[in-house]
């Protein structure tokens, strides 16, 4: 009998252990369908050529579905310059109403208004599809600079002066702006702390490509929001 009460309480112990898992897992589930906004992990890989806008729309959904944040429309804070007959696109037009939140459950901001004049994007909340906090300014490597074609109110430059590597497309030649997703920089100025237009890109390559990204602390990532 003893034995019988050993086996017994060791499989209550295991069940009740299985039960914690799982409902952890639900949790985790459910905190990660509800994720609205996200730094991407990893870039495409190509500099800042990610095949467009239709790209960068891509991999932010790819990204979402790995991680159980698939069931929403999930576009990329960028916006394009004029050019080919074809007008700008502004970034702030791009990612739906808000609010949106992080993987933790954090918000990030409540509505494009705020997302653009004094919002919760900070490194703590600037959190990949993932729930990681995002490399900044002192860790290595430093992967803070964001690409986003933006001005600070979320709209297009004027056509002219590069600052979407040619529409997203250039992995050479051009220029992109980028933010800051720490609010971190080399001084302590508005564009330092700027989180989505911070300076443009630039280097020996050219400025778009992925060596270049990389050199001024980048790694090609980008801001996703969930549009729906």
């Amino acid at each position: 009998m003893p034995k019988l009460s050993a086996t017994l309480s060791r499989l209550g112990l295991a069940a009740a252990a299985a039960s914690i898992v799982l409902v952890a897992a639900e949790a985790a589930h459910a905190q990660a369908a509800n994720t609205t906004f996200f730094i991407t992990s990893v870039g495409i890989g190509n500099g800042a050529n990610l095949g467009g806008l239709a790209g960068a729309d891509n991999h932010c959904q790819t990204l979402a579905q790995a991680a159980g944040a698939g069931g929403k429309t999930w576009h990329a804070y960028l916006s394009t310059q004029a050019a080919d007959g074809k007008p700008a696109e502004n970034a702030r037009d791009r990612i739906g109403k808000g609010p949106w939140q992080n993987a933790k459950g954090v918000v990030i901001a409540k509505d494009v208004a705020e997302l653009h004049g004094a919002n919760n994007l900070t490194k703590p909340a600037a959190l990949s599809e993932k729930g990681d906090v995002t490399n900044g300014r002192g860790d290595t490597p430093n992967r803070h600079d964001i690409l986003t074609g933006s001005q600070p109110d979320g709209t297009a430059f004027a056509a002219g002066e590069d600052r979407t590597c040619k529409n997203w497309t250039s992995s050479t030649q051009g220029s992109a702006m980028l933010g800051h997703a720490d609010r971190v920089g080399l001084r302590d100025d508005d564009a330092s702390k700027s989180w989505n237009s911070s300076h443009p890109s630039r280097g020996p390559d050219g400025g778009c490509s992925q060596k270049d990204l990389i050199s001024t602390g980048g790694d090609g990532l980008l801001y996703c929001f969930a549009a729906n």
